[in-house]
C-alpha cells in the first residue's frame, strides 16, 4: 500500500541522521546510512515520528527535560549495526511549546493516523508520557487500525490513569479509557512492571473498576512476564505498545523523570519485546520519558535504542 502522496503536517522536518562511518557497503551499514527521509519515493515499513514535547510532565509536577528526548534517541539508534529487513523513514517532529500539549497531540495524532492509514508502523518517539494520548487519537483515528481487535500493552511502573483537571503525562489511559467508553467500547489496557509503592490506592482502584490487567515489577520473571503478554497478545489482532523508561531499574535508566528504586531487569524487558515482534502484531509503538538532561553516559538513550532495534526485527 503506498503512502499518502501529500506529507503530513510537522513543525520540525527530519533533520540529517549520523554514526559511525566504516564503508558504503551493506555489510558496513548502520541506522544512520538506512534511514531515509519521509516523504520520499517508495513505501516505507516503518515511518518514525519525534514527539517533542515534556508539558505533561512539568503538569504532573516532574521533572522536566524529555522534550529533547527525540533527537537523543536518534542519536543513539544512529551508530546501531543495521541488520534489519525493513524500511524506515524519518518524518520529523511535532514539538510542542508553552501549554499547547492538547494541540500537538491533535497534530501528531493526525500524523499517526496517515501512517497507519497508508499500512505503514508507526514509531513515535518522546517526549514525556502524554506522547500517549497522542499515539491513542492516531490509531483510533486511523480506519486501518480501528478496525481491528486492538489493545495496549504498557511497560511501566505507573498506571498513568490519574484524574486531574488537565491532561498530563499522569493522565493519557485515564483520557483514553473514557473516550473509549464514550465510543460505547471498553479499553483492553494492560501493564507490564507495575511499582505498588508508586501507585496509590486510588489508582489501584481505578486500574480495577476500568478492568486493566497489570503485573507488579517484583512478579516479573521472565517466565510470569512471558506469560502476561502472551494471554494479552492471544485476545487481540494490532498491538499498540507503549514503554515509559521508568520501568527499568534507575542503574539501567537514570534519564527519566521518576527513576525506579526497584523496576524490571533488563533482559526482561528485552524478552518482551522480542516476544512482541515475534508476532507481527504491533502496528504502532512510542517510547517515553527519556530525560537527556538525566541521563549518564547516555546510558538511558542507548537502552532505548537497544529495544526499538528488537522491535524492528
Amino acid at each position: 500500500m503506498q503512502m499518502n502522496s501529500a506529507p503530513f503536517a510537522v513543525d520540525t522536518p527530519p533533520a540529517q541522521w549520523s554514526g559511525r562511518f566504516d564503508g558504503d557497503g551493506t555489510e558496513h551499514r548502520r541506522w544512520w546510512q538506512a534511514v531515509t527521509t519521509y516523504p520520499a519515493p517508495g513505501t516505507p515499513d516503518v515511518v518514525v515520528l519525534g514527539f517533542a514535547s515534556d508539558e505533561g510532565v512539568r503538569r504532573n509536577q516532574g521533572r522536566t527535560g524529555a522534550a529533547t528526548g527525540p533527537t537523543a534517541l536518534r542519536t543513539a539508534l544512529g551508530p546501531l549495526a543495521w541488520h534489519l529487513n525493513k524500511t524506515v523513514a524519518d518524518a520529523g517532529d511535532v514539538v510542542v511549546t508553552g501549554d499547547g500539549l492538547e494541540a500537538g497531540q491533535a497534530r501528531a495524532g493526525r500524523a499517526i493516523s496517515a501512517v497507519q492509514d497508508a499500512g505503514a508502523l508507526s514509531v513515535v518517539l518522546g517526549g514525556g508520557h502524554e506522547t500517549a494520548f497522542a499515539s491513542y487519537l492516531g490509531i483510533s483515528g486511523s480506519a486501518n487500525f480501528a478496525q481491528q481487535r486492538w489493545g495496549v500493552l504498557n511497560l511501566d511502573a505507573h498506571f498513568d490513569l490519574r484524574a486531574a483537571p488537565e491532561p498530563s503525562s499522569g493522565t493519557p489511559f485515564r483520557q483514553m479509557a473514557m473516550a473509549e467508553r464514550a465510543a460505547g467500547r471498553a479499553l483492553n489496557y494492560a501493564v507490564l512492571g507495575i511499582s505498588e509503592v508508586s501507585n496509590t490506592a486510588t489508582l489501584f482502584n481505578a486500574a480495577h473498576e476500568l478492568g486493566v490487567r497489570y503485573l507488579l515489577d517484583e512478579n516479573c520473571s521472565r517466565e510470569n512476564s512471558a506469560q502476561f503478554v502472551a494471554d494479552f497478545l492471544a485476545e487481540i489482532d494490532a498491538l499498540y505498545l507503549t514503554i515509559d523508561l521508568d520501568v527499568l531499574p534507575a542503574a539501567v535508566a537514570p534519564g527519566v523523570s521518576a527513576p525506579a528504586a526497584y523496576g524490571v531487569p533488563l533482559d526482561v524487558i528485552a524478552a518482551v519485546c522480542a516476544q512482541v515482534a515475534a508476532t507481527g502484531k504491533l502496528r504502532h509503538l512510542d517510547v517515553a520519558e527519556l530525560n537527556p538532561s538525566l541521563d549518564v553516559d547516555n546510558r538511558t538513550a542507548k537502552v532505548a535504542a537497544r529495544l526499538i532495534n528488537t522491535l524492528m526485527r
